[in-house]
């Protein structure tokens, strides 16, 4: 198990997730950012880039779990935190338990598709032989006014 963080490390990485999630929307992206750390190092970022690359599984949770894989030649992320802006959905939430990450940190949550809570709970469900520690609601309100302002502005 990797060692606790406190809530100014989860600021710290949060923030740096927002950041990604800037460039996103930037781009024209739905605007979610992640950062995987392990240690107090990051292993990977990413953003949402499903349009750019033409790819309905480019969320920044995949794309951060993919590059951190690569990076340390393995599928398994034992001992990391994820953090990322928007609660993940299902597709992202099972993802990170099959690649065993430990903690989740999100900011915005997803009352709709959120799969960390919200709507489902699959990153705690006892069905799997994984379950990841949550800490929701970091940096919550500018990850919310990101995403409020960037659909407002799409309509």
């Amino acid at each position: 198990m990797s060692e606790p963080c406190s809530l100014e490390d989860d600021e710290r990485w949060m923030a740096k997730a927002l950041a990604l999630a800037r460039i996103a929307a930037d781009a024209g992206e739905v605007p979610v950012g992640a950062v995987l750390v392990r240690d107090g190092v990051s292993l990977a970022t990413a953003h949402n880039s499903p349009i750019a690359d033409h790819d309905p599984t480019a969320h920044a949770e995949i794309r951060a779990l993919r590059a951190a894989g690569q990076a340390l030649t393995n599928y398994r992320l034992t001992g990391t935190t994820l953090y990322v802006t928007l609660e993940p959905c299902a597709m992202c939430a099972v993802a990170m338990v099959h690649a065993r990450v430990e903690r989740l940190v999100f900011g915005a949550a997803d009352p709709r598709v959120g799969a960390a809570g919200s709507a489902w709970d699959l990153v705690r469900d006892h069905r799997f032989n994984h379950q990841i520690l949550v800490t929701q609601g970091v940096l919550a309100q500018p990850c919310e006014r990101l995403l409020r302002d960037f659909f407002r502005a799409r309509r």
